[in-house]
């Protein structure tokens, strides 16, 4: 039996039903009873797959998160118990990429703005355009991985100078020149004070969350913009709201927060230096059905005793 903590593309669902019958979760957090008899558990963002579901799966043989990020897995328990995890590294680098140019570009040039102000009958506010080209500015990436490297090659074409941080690096994230773009390492407090955008490409685990917080915003450029596609609880959600209201930070776009969806209330939704977009950064149609049945394909292959692809199995703590 195969668990499915929340929907896949068909294509994928159609391939995991030839190696067991799949039995859905009613809401991705709330599994079904009966687990006595689960081979595999997969899930997406939402599914929380820690070790209490796993100790109640004796047959359990994998895991797997269709996507890059692994915070919802508790791969440790997995270790422990010899259960194989399975992600898709890489497949959503190009269009997580492009949604973090399109969020920059939306926030330097105030496109959601000026759009809300037209639709609101204030063609007038013209007079008033504030916005800044990309070109010329500094743009400070933290964290080089795949991601982050495409974000760095498509910020050079904007002629931007980019800056990479050295936090957390490992020698897989360690910036290069093979990136195409050409970028200059500093450490993380030097980035966030001469960088004009920041933007969030490292994973989050215990040394990353509220990497952003209060000490670290208040060393980013006076008026500076802050870029999150990666995991929302990289920001102090308190420390970035009072960033904002002090004029500090220039601007917040982000396709993930720390609670999603936010409160309707959350003072962030009401400012007009704020783009949100609800956590949509690789549903482009090809990249979700890729990032879907990869993770499909490689799952199966552990359940039929068949090696999966090297990259796609979780070799980490």
């Amino acid at each position: 039996m195969i668990l499915l903590l929340e929907s896949l593309h068909p294509d994928a669902e159609a391939l995991l039903a030839t190696a067991g019958a799949i039995v859905r979760a009613p809401e991705p957090n709330v599994p079904p009873a009966e687990l006595a008899s689960v081979r595999a558990i997969l899930t997406r963002g939402r599914g929380r797959i820690p070790e209490a579901l796993l100790a109640r799966c004796p047959a359990l043989r994998a895991i797997a998160r269709a996507g890059a990020g692994l915070d919802n897995l508790d791969t440790r328990a997995a270790a422990r118990r010899g259960v194989t995890v399975i992600f898709a590294p890489g497949a959503n680098t190009n269009t997580v990429a492009e949604h973090t140019l399109a969020l920059m570009l939306d926030l330097a040039r105030g496109i959601t703005r000026d759009a809300r102000a037209v639709a609101a009958g204030r063609w007038e506010d013209r007079a008033r355009y504030r916005g800044d080209e990309l070109g010329g500015l500094t743009l400070g990436i933290v964290g080089f991985g795949s991601i982050g490297r495409r974000v760095a090659e498509l910020a050079a074409a904007f002629r931007m100078r980019v800056v990479v941080a050295e936090h957390g690096a490992s020698p897989s994230m360690s910036p290069s020149m093979s990136s195409g773009a050409n970028v200059e390492r500093l450490p993380l407090r030097e980035l966030l004070a001469v960088s004009d955008v920041v933007t969030l490409h490292v994973p989050l685990n215990t040394s990353t969350k509220h990497l952003i917080d209060a000490e670290r915003l208040a060393c980013m450029r006076r008026g500076a913009l802050l870029i999150n596609t990666a995991r929302g609880a990289l920001i102090d959600t308190a420390a970035l709201r009072d960033a904002l209201a002090s004029g500090r930070l220039g601007g917040f776009a982000a396709d993930v927060l720390d609670v999603e969806p936010p409160s309707a209330d959350d003072p962030l939704l009401g400012l007009e230096n704020v783009v949100l977009t609800p956590h949509v950064a690789s549903l482009t149609s090809a990249t979700y059905r890729e990032l879907c049945v990869s993770t499909a394909t490689n799952v199966v292959r552990v359940l039929r005793d068949e090696t999966p692809e090297p990259r796609s199995v979780f070799r980490g703590a």
